[in-house]
């Protein structure tokens, strides 16, 4: 067992407190999830830092999502980290107002770590727009990393957004989701290589679980946490459990338990980069 898990993936939200929109589709998932849950959760592993990533509430509520997760790093010293929701898109603009002075801000406040601004279900070429490739420029020169969610469709996308924004370090969510319940691999796993031969790009093993749904079985999430090692390698794979949209489908003992088995195999040195080495260092935290 590693000594000292860094997960990179962890969402909290209060309904009570910020509007997530999304949370009206998903019954299951609409009440409160704060760290005293997730430390339920996770019980016995031995989870020491975790990186939170923003949770889609309303974008006009971004900077109070930040306040909040600040106020519970106070009280939970495993919040190392923020990955934050900033509308990269709107445009630069003259410099001290808008993006500019937005990506100024928060980059002054030591847990921020990176940027998110979703790609997955906005349309084709939305990434690919000159405001959002020198939004996610601006992210870089911030010295912020910023998190990569999108589909396998959009993947290809992707790869062409990564390439035009060369000095801005970049993580991968999930995987880039792929079509588990479809069984296809392709063209997902040809998409994971052009990605993964740009060296400023990490991929977090996360998401799989979810993506496979609620008749998933090992032998089904294999062929897909298999690929993203053989393409970035044990360097730049982070662990990462997607909680509590994992919940979804199993239990965080689960997710963890099938990270467990699938690293076993693997020299000590490798694991403690998968499980922690790898998320401290690409975040700084």
């Amino acid at each position: 067992m590693p000594p000292a898990i860094v997960d990179s993936h962890v969402h909290f939200w209060d309904p009570a407190q910020l509007h997530y929109p999304w949370l009206d589709g998903v019954p299951s998932l609409h009440r409160a999830f704060l760290p005293r849950d997730y430390a339920a959760a996770t019980g016995h592993i031995p989870i020491d830092r975790i990186v939170f990533v923003e949770a889609n509430c309303r974008p006009a509520e971004a900077r109070r999502e930040v306040e909040l997760v600040e106020r519970l790093a106070e009280a939970g010293p495993r919040v190392a980290g923020i990955v934050a929701f900033v509308d990269v898109a709107q445009g630069l603009g003259p410099r001290g107002s808008g993006l500019a002075k937005t990506l100024d801000a928060l980059s002054t406040l030591p847990r921020v770590k990176g940027i998110r601004q979703n790609i997955q279900g906005q349309p084709a070429g939305f990434c690919r727009t000159r405001a959002f490739v020198d939004g996610v420029r601006a992210v870089g020169r911030c010295g912020l990393v910023f998190d990569l969610c999108a589909t396998h469709d959009q993947l290809g996308e992707v790869v062409d957004l990564v390439r035009d924004c060369p000095e801005t370090r970049f993580v991968l969510d999930h995987c880039g989701k792929p079509a588990i319940r479809q069984r296809s691999l392709e063209p997902w796993s040809e998409r994971i290589a052009r990605l993964a031969a740009h060296e400023n790009t990490c991929c977090k093993l996360s998401g799989l679980l979810t993506e496979a749904g609620e008749a998933w079985c090992p032998e089904d999430l294999l062929p897909y946490a298999a690929r993203v090692v053989e393409c970035f390698g044990p360097e730049r794979v982070l662990y990462a459990s997607d909680w509590p949209v994992l919940t979804l489908v199993g239990d965080y003992s689960t997710w963890y338990g099938f990270t467990e088995r699938f690293t076993r195999g693997w020299g000590a040195a490798d694991r403690g980069r998968f499980y922690g080495d790898n998320a401290a260092r690409v975040y700084g935290l």
